[in-house]
């Protein structure tokens, strides 16, 4: 009897102990997370917008509500194009954007984002996850406390909207164009003057003659802006924007004071998020296309291939020069060139043989 008394009194207080510890644990795993999340993109914008909502939507559900992020549109705390210093600094945990905005911090970080006649949308990825690229971009990003994730793609984006018919090379001198990253250097070569706008004031500058082209996405995004009202003419190749990615960007103290399984979730509601949006894209591009063309009666055209080649020739030269402005870049830009090499032979016989077959047979 002692003995059973003895026995119920040590278990009794080894479940206290086990609640107790047990509690504490729990208390730990299910401490909840406020974020912030600052974009370069509209409230709300179709693709762009709405891809950073489902990117705090996703962290939100996967992390059983531990982590809730609330999305602030561009300008709703802090200007478009002020949202890098704004989650460096930690007026926000995350942002939402594109890497070409910051060159201003350093000229490589263009190459997390597109490259003229580089690589696609999905060989960037190839290139992020397996090729390097990511642990370059973390090695960059890190320099300002911050954390950088592939969060979207447009895919090949449109050469833009013009007021002008493009016939020659002769027609982009004195264009003012908006145009970001490396493909404005691009223009500004070709005798052109490129304008960095954020995505908001592009429709009222068209409008008013303040630039006389622009490009932005492609035609779901372009759609939804009413581009159309403001150009005649849509060109295409997107030879500036062959496979843009979006970018999510992370404090890097937030993210280290998480929990390890809630910073997976983080990462990888980022690696959901990047696959959907370009899904996203190739699924509604088509039908935009088509509603623009046979609805809104835009004028759709092809640069000439003279203008191709050139723009081709001025880009190969102004990422080799922006790939030696310091070790850093000289190191990634080694990385990017090789990997663009392995997928400009395989894609040869791959993807372009392919499309070749399917479509002009």
């Amino acid at each position: 009897m002692q003995r059973r008394d003895f026995v119920k009194k040590v278990g009794a207080g080894g479940l206290a102990l086990s609640a107790g510890l047990t509690g504490t644990v729990r208390a730990k795993s299910d401490a909840e997370f406020k974020w912030k999340m600052v974009t370069t993109w509209p409230k709300n914008f179709p693709g762009l917008g709405t891809g950073a909502n489902r990117l705090a939507e996703l962290i939100g559900e996967m992390s059983g509500g531990r982590i809730q992020v609330k999305v602030y549109g561009a300008t709703e705390l802090v200007p478009a194009l002020e949202v890098f210093d704004a989650v460096s600094r930690g007026t926000a945990e995350m942002g939402h954007g594109a890497a070409y905005y910051w060159k201003g911090k350093s000229e490589a970080a263009q190459f997390f984002s597109t490259v003229p006649f580089g690589l696609t949308a999905q060989e960037i990825n190839g290139w992020f996850y397996y090729g390097g690229g990511l642990e370059l971009w973390q090695e960059l990003y890190g320099q300002f406390g911050l954390i950088p994730a592939p969060a979207g793609n447009s895919g090949v984006q449109m050469g833009g909207w013009f007021n002008k018919e493009i016939k020659s090379v002769e027609d982009l001198k004195g264009l003012k164009m908006r145009i970001p990253g490396l493909g404005g250097e691009v223009l500004t070569r070709a005798g052109g003057t490129a304008v960095n706008l954020p995505g908001g004031e592009l429709f009222t500058a068209l409008q008013s003659g303040l630039i006389d082209a622009t490009e932005w996405v492609g035609p779901y995004n372009d759609l939804a802006f009413g581009l159309y009202k403001a150009a005649k003419y849509y060109y295409y190749p997107g030879w500036h924007e062959p496979g843009t990615c979006l970018e999510a960007m992370i404090n890097k103290k937030a993210f280290e004071a998480l929990p390890k399984d809630l910073q997976s979730i983080v990462l990888n509601a980022c690696k959901v998020v990047n696959q959907d949006m370009l899904a996203e894209f190739t699924a509604r591009n088509p039908g935009a296309l088509q509603d623009l063309v046979k609805k809104h009666g835009v004028e759709l055209r092809r640069f000439p291939d003279d203008v191709i080649k050139k723009l081709k020739q001025l880009s190969d030269e102004v990422v080799a020069e922006i790939g030696q402005k310091d070790e850093f870049s000289k190191k990634v830009y080694a990385s990017y060139a090789k990997f663009l090499q392995q997928c400009r032979e395989y894609s040869g016989v791959s993807e372009l043989a392919y499309l070749i077959a399917r479509d002009r047979t």
